[in-house]
């Protein structure tokens, strides 16, 4: 008994009571002297005593309640502003307070990882039992830690911005880029902010970040000798959409190399079949034992005998009707004369038959492969995809439908080999700042515009986006931060402002 309400050494327990679901805990404080909370005097007389109701650890998977009674003692010093007073035992329980200390740090692990919501629904399997509410306010009561003054600058860090609500202005966070532990967040984003935290905080040697510019000024103003690191993530994702768009634009070309829809398991399965019952039909082989020998239903063997050609089984696209369908046979038949006629072009030819709608229609119409009566295998996104894989991992699929895409025009025969160029730069490696050098004058020679506007990037803060794929530095681990930070501004619908995920923030 001792050691299982060990945490009430600080009572004199007088009874225990098994209730079914919890244990009740009938328990009083020590007789003697008492300290007046005012004047400090021992006080040991007796004027009444009260009770208190407080749930303390589980036992058994079962909450257990205590019921303590406290005495109200009288203060011996007339003077004394407080003449009765109730004592307290700081050492298990708290002012006002309905749970016991070790209780109460319990769940304080679960709430700093979870939050509102989230936390409460575990607690009840913890015999634990707490609201959402109540969750967030232990999660507000618990201790942040030390400020930086107090400890260790740190010789890498990590700076990145995140909107602690829907549609408001954004705070910045800043960790250590080595270990993964928590700075500090700023109230704001721009660069004013970080360069006052930049001076107040000296030691910094490196620091990664993402491509705002405000946080390129503020590290440039507040740290000159610091070595700025740009995201590879970032950097590779303004990449990829650049890439997307320039793909997209030359897809009337390389859309014509396309092959058709290929056949799924089940229009494979079917042809199969039907080739097994036709060649057993055709030595004599009757329509029973044609059942048992591939191991068919008598019904399918009688419909496939029936049919002199394999069934189509392939699953067409279903596609609402649109007003450019009258007009259909001319943008094919134009297609297949000047397969890169563009298609605004075709919208002025179908506009003088009487075609009444937009641009953006034909333009829908076009890509999705309805013109040609069949889908397209390749999207331009898959198209994009294509070309961004590492030329040293083919597959053989994927060789099969790039090598028609990239000879389709010259210019994706221009795009393709500074895709799979850059492609493997955001891998760190010695010596890709003298790649990405060499890159950009690839790509300034060549006609590629909207490569063009990605090159122009990069040369802004060019000694940042250098190191970006040279050393082990990234700024992954406040990502990560921010997309815990996100999880809890989704639990709370943005309304929990910059309090909440600050101390969310800051406990991990």
């Amino acid at each position: 008994m001792g050691t299982v309400f060990s945490g009430l050494s600080a009572l004199v327990v007088e009874d225990v009571v098994d209730d079914g679901e919890s244990v009740r805990v009938v328990a009083r404080t020590p007789d003697g002297a008492v300290p007046c909370p005012v004047c400090g005097t021992p006080a040991g007389r007796v004027r009444s005593f009260h009770g208190r109701t407080v749930t303390d650890a589980a036992v058994d998977g079962r909450r257990v309640v205590v019921e303590v009674r406290v005495r109200r003692l009288v203060c011996p010093v007339l003077g004394c502003p407080r003449q009765t007073f109730r004592e307290q035992v700081p050492s298990l329980l708290g002012r006002y307070q309905r749970r016991t200390n070790r209780l109460a740090a319990q769940p304080g692990s679960v709430v700093a990882g979870l939050a509102g919501r989230a936390s409460s629904r575990p607690s009840r399997v913890l015999a634990i039992a707490v609201s959402r509410s109540t969750a967030l306010r232990m999660l507000m009561r618990l201790p942040l830690p030390l400020p930086l003054p107090l400890l260790q600058v740190p010789r890498a860090i990590g700076v990145d911005d995140f909107a602690p609500r829907r549609r408001h202005r954004c705070a910045t966070i800043i960790i250590d880029a080595e270990t993964g532990r928590r700075i500090d967040v700023l109230p704001h984003r721009p660069g004013a902010t970080l360069t006052t935290w930049s001076r107040a905080h000296p030691g910094v040697e490196i620091v990664c970040r993402d491509g705002p510019t405000a946080y390129a000024e503020a590290i440039r103003t507040a740290l000159p000798d610091a070595a700025r690191v740009s995201d590879r993530r970032h950097v590779r994702k303004n990449f990829r959409e650049k890439a997307l768009t320039e793909t997209r634009g030359h897809a009337p070309r390389w859309a014509t190399r396309n092959p058709s829809l290929p056949g799924g398991i089940r229009e494979q399965t079917t042809l199969e079949r039907w080739h097994k019952v036709h060649n057993l039909t055709d030595q004599g082989v009757g329509l029973p034992e044609c059942s048992r020998r591939p191991n068919l239903a008598l019904n399918t063997v009688k419909r496939y005998a029936r049919r002199p050609r394999p069934p189509a089984e392939r699953i067409v696209p279903r596609h609402r009707p649109t007003l450019v369908d009258p007009y259909r046979d001319h943008p094919r038949t134009r297609r297949e004369q000047n397969p890169a006629l563009p298609v605004t072009q075709l919208f002025r030819e179908i506009k003088e038959r009487g075609y009444a709608g937009g641009l953006n229609l034909p333009y829908r119409y076009l890509n999705q492969g309805r013109a040609e009566g069949t889908r397209p295998v390749t999207t331009p996104q898959h198209a994009a995809r294509l070309l961004l894989t590492r030329p040293e991992n083919p597959r053989s699929k994927d060789t099969e439908l790039r090598d028609p895409i990239t000879a389709a025009c010259p210019q994706t025969t221009a795009l393709a080999n500074p895709i799979a160029t850059f492609a493997a730069l955001p891998t760190p490696a010695a010596g890709n700042d003298t790649k990405l050098t060499d890159w950009i004058s690839h790509v300034r020679a060549a006609d590629l515009p909207h490569p063009h506007s990605f090159r122009n990037g990069p040369q802004i803060d060019r000694a940042a986006v250098n190191a970006a794929p040279t050393p082990p530095w990234h700024n992954g681990r406040t990502e990560g931060v921010n997309t815990r930070t996100k999880r809890i501004t989704r639990q709370t619908h943005g309304r929990a402002g910059l309090a909440l995920p600050r101390h969310h923030i800051l406990l991990h």
